[in-house]
């Protein structure tokens, strides 16, 4: 489809886009298009259907690294991904939060392992059920087991029963709801109510009463990769989950992929540090390193704020999804 190929600060990231797309033989945004067009795909579409609310330089993001990762011939998904991740990476402005983080390229190799098969249950871990977190999963669970032989297991991990159930029959996923035994540790499934019969119903969502019952879900459902959030209670919930977690992962001897979303300017629980400008990383972004093994920038959820790190105008969590997406579109277009 032909359209005017025209994003947010466009000015400042066009030369390091046409570095990327010459470095992998192609002239323009506008050659990319066409070869996305060729290969009957619209990322551009992938990317606005997956969160409506994403900015036009997260749509073109996804046009220029789908026809990277067409024309590098990535018949493999997760290959299709981490070439994705080069296009994503072209976007974000010289000198920004995301560009330091090559956050970028954390999103395309986030991507890689969902669609590897080592990885076997992905969950958003987030202080609050929410709808970005809602729409990553479903763009995962709608994609992710088309490439893949052993399905990729996702779900949702947030504070509050009440709001995990509302979040599920909304998006029809399947509420699991739980009770946690502190006297002797054990997590008891109460009852789970699947409010679809789709592939969304494969997306199990749980609401925890606090750190311990956060734990034991992820034990329960054996994560092995997940993103936390960083706003709504990231001291309370999401940071202390996966680090404890992470922790309890390796005395265990099991793997556990950690990524810690948001952080940046303005994410702060210390009015006084916003003098600080971008080195102004507070104690919510402080948490997330404390147990991530990449970080990304900006909100899980407002892509103001991830606009704002200086990569694209998408929120973080609906960018796994999309990522997933179109890198399965590719391998399913290059194998027809």
């Amino acid at each position: 489809m032909i359209r005017e190929v025209k994003f947010e600060s466009q000015d400042r990231r066009m030369k390091q886009i046409l570095a990327a797309l010459n470095e992998n033989g192609i002239k323009d945004i506008e050659e990319a298009n066409a070869i996305c067009d060729a290969a009957g795909l619209d990322p551009y579409k992938t990317c606005e259907d997956t969160q409506m609310i994403c900015f036009e330089n997260a749509k073109w993001a996804y046009v220029v690294g789908t026809a990277i990762a067409l024309k590098k011939g990535c018949t493999n998904a997760a290959d299709a991904a981490e070439a994705i991740g080069i296009g994503l990476q072209a976007f974000c402005i010289p000198g920004s939060v995301a560009d330091d983080r090559k956050v970028g390229i954390g999103h395309g190799n986030l991507a890689a392992r969902l669609l590897r098969e080592e990885t076997q249950c992905f969950a958003f871990l987030a202080g609050h059920e929410s709808f970005a977190a809602a729409e990553g999963a479903i763009k995962i669970a709608e994609m992710a087991n088309k490439v893949r032989k052993n399905p990729l297991r996702c779900i949702l991990n947030g504070l509050g029963k009440d709001a995990a159930m509302i979040i599920s029959r909304i998006n029809g996923f399947t509420y699991v709801q739980t009770q946690f035994d502190y006297y002797t540790g054990e997590l008891k499934e109460v009852k789970r109510t699947a409010y679809s019969d789709g592939p969304r119903a494969k997306v199990n969502c749980y609401g925890a009463d606090d750190v311990r019952e956060g734990v034991a879900i992820l034990w329960h459902e054996n994560v092995d990769v997940s993103i936390t959030g960083n706003s709504t209670n990231p001291t309370r919930f999401q940071h202390p989950v996966a680090g404890t977690y992470k922790k309890e992962r390796v005395l265990a001897g099991k793997p556990y992929f950690s990524v810690a979303s948001g952080g940046g300017t303005g994410r702060t629980l210390h009015p006084d540090n916003m003098a600080a400008g971008p080195a102004s990383y507070g104690m919510t972004d402080t948490m997330g390193r404390m147990h991530s093994d990449a970080q990304f920038a900006g909100s899980s959820s407002v892509p103001a704020h991830v606009e704002m790190m200086g990569f694209l105008g998408i929120g973080n969590n609906p960018m796994v999804g999309c990522t997933v997406a179109c890198a399965v579109n590719v391998a399913l277009a290059l194998n027809k």
